[in-house]
């Protein structure tokens, strides 16, 4: 009986205890997770892969952006671009304001920081106010993809 009710909870809820990738990989399909596991490989040093990849995954989830703004990435050399592009400048991202917020203290919560810098409310680029909502969903979709509350 508790086997069976463990096994509802489960599948009621898959994400909560799956990794970054299969997250990915039933939002946008086996090939798109091959492309994102390759942008973490490439972009996120091997010791900080566990953490981060879920913080780029759950971009992807709160952003849901059409094709060529899967991760939300506006910069010029990204936007418009393969999802391959979006997800490496997307990981990139996060281990250069990671180590940037490293060696400025670790002050305040990293997803704070990183909403603040890439994603700030009141931004020209944001005339709908949509930014208000950008930690609130990150930090949601991450604890979502880590199964832990952060």
């Amino acid at each position: 009986m508790i086997r069976l009710a463990l096994t509802l909870l489960a599948l009621a809820s898959p994400v909560l205890a799956d990794n970054a990738s299969d997250a990915i990989k039933r939002k946008d399909g086996a090939a798109h997770a091959a492309q994102f596991e390759d942008a973490v490989r490439v972009n996120i040093r091997p010791e900080l892969r566990a953490k981060l990849a879920p913080i780029v995954a759950a971009i992807r989830h709160a952003e849901n952006g059409r094709a060529g703004r899967e991760y939300g990435v506006l910069h010029p050399k990204a936007l418009g671009k393969s999802y391959r592009t979006q997800a490496g400048w997307c990981a990139a991202t996060v281990q250069k304001h990671y180590d940037r917020w490293t060696k400025a203290g670790k002050k305040g919560d990293f997803l704070e920081s990183l909403a603040r810098r890439y994603c700030p409310v009141g931004a020209d680029n944001d005339p709908t106010g949509l930014n208000k909502h950008w930690l609130k969903n990150v930090t949601a979709w991450t604890r979502k993809i880590e199964g832990a509350k952060r």
